[in-house]
């Protein structure tokens, strides 16, 4: 079967290690890598050995990639996901689909209506860890679902914020760049969320967007949830320092970062410690809990996402992550940035 030669548009932190990903994949080639700045141009084009261009609509015409990878800020992500769909080329677009719900739910009909293949890279998605947990919750070895605690609470450095002055600005923020991570995860864990309430604020960096979150979430299945969020505070409950997924960051194992606890039982995440009651009778805050660690297989998401991606492209598979899933993400995102300015709690619209 022939190599996919796939494009990466924003050489940046996630561009980079897509770029990695794709060259260190025997199925796929980099064709391209699209920066607007032409300071970097020729450095990217010698250190990689593929033509670098300034727009998406360049790239297309020159080199007809069979995808494109969109690892570009979260304010360009519209007009180059609508650049690749008007050209049906398949793409890849780095969460969040886009930064303004309303572009967002414009993407997505054109995208339904073109039929061009578009995921969205929400790669928590992929990990086993995610799919373990999921098993559990579809087995019903916690009953049905009463509560969801999480923590995406980690210290960003200062100068994660120089190297990108827009992540300071409308656009950016840990409730845009991070805490959608966390709103996929929820959908995928505990279902669909109808209503959230939120507090935020911008007391600690001072910049234009918030850096602490505080939010309550209520669950279309009857289930409740807590989450707390924070580029601020010096601690270790994240996703990223409790799974130790990516090698960037410091891993704290025997941390949790989610909480699930149904009737039945409770699974601490990523630990994946599941403690249950041994039987109905035993169901009492008096008597212990059987306790035991579901086994899991672990696997790179990101690497596990360009699986994904190719075996679209192919036919082979069906997207993990959809553009749909992007918007639904957004929307409960819009929802809390609105109960955060009123105060009150906000229904999830669509």
């Amino acid at each position: 079967m022939s190599v996919l030669r796939l494009a990466v548009v924003g050489p940046g932190l996630m561009g980079m290690k897509h770029i990695e990903l794709v060259r260190a994949d025997p199925r796929t080639e980099l064709a391209a890598i699209v920066q607007p700045e032409p300071v970097h141009a020729r450095s990217l084009a010698e250190t990689f050995g593929v033509p670098v261009f300034g727009d998406v609509s360049a790239c297309l015409e020159s080199v007809s990639p069979d995808g494109l990878i969109l690892a570009s800020p979260n304010p360009f992500h519209f007009d180059q996901a609508r650049t690749c769909a008007a050209a049906g080329v398949p793409m890849l677009i780095e969460k969040p689909i886009t930064d303004d719900l309303s572009e967002a739910e414009a993407l997505v009909d054109l995208i339904e209506r073109s039929g061009v293949k578009a995921m969205v890279g929400h790669h928590r998605a992929h990990s086993p860890l995610v799919s373990a947990a999921r098993r559990v919750v579809e087995s019903g070895r916690l009953g049905r679902l009463v509560a969801f605690q999480g923590s995406a609470v980690f210290r960003k450095p200062d100068d994660y914020f120089a190297a990108a002055p827009w992540r300071t600005r409308d656009g950016g923020g840990p409730i845009l760049i991070n805490l959608i991570h966390e709103i996929g995860m929820m959908r995928t864990l505990c279902g669909e969320i109808d209503a959230v309430q939120a507090q935020t604020s911008s007391r600690v960096r001072g910049h234009a967007v918030e850096d602490t979150a505080a939010i309550t979430v209520s669950f279309s299945e009857g289930a409740l949830g807590i989450f707390m969020l924070s580029d601020s505070g010096a601690s270790a409950r994240s996703w990223e320092q409790t799974t130790g997924e990516n090698p960037a960051f410091f891993n704290s194992p025997e941390e949790t970062c989610y909480t699930l606890t149904g009737e039945a039982g409770t699974l601490h995440f990523p630990t994946l410690r599941l403690e249950t009651f041994p039987s109905a009778e035993a169901a009492s805050w008096m008597r212990p809990f059987t306790s035991e660690v579901v086994p899991v297989v672990r696997r790179d998401p990101l690497a596990a996402q360009l699986t994904n991606f190719i075996e679209v492209i192919r036919g082979e598979a069906e997207i993990v992550v959809t553009a749909l899933d992007g918007l639904r993400n957004l929307r409960v995102i819009d929802a809390i940035k609105r109960s955060a300015r009123s105060g009150r709690r906000v229904k999830v619209t669509g």
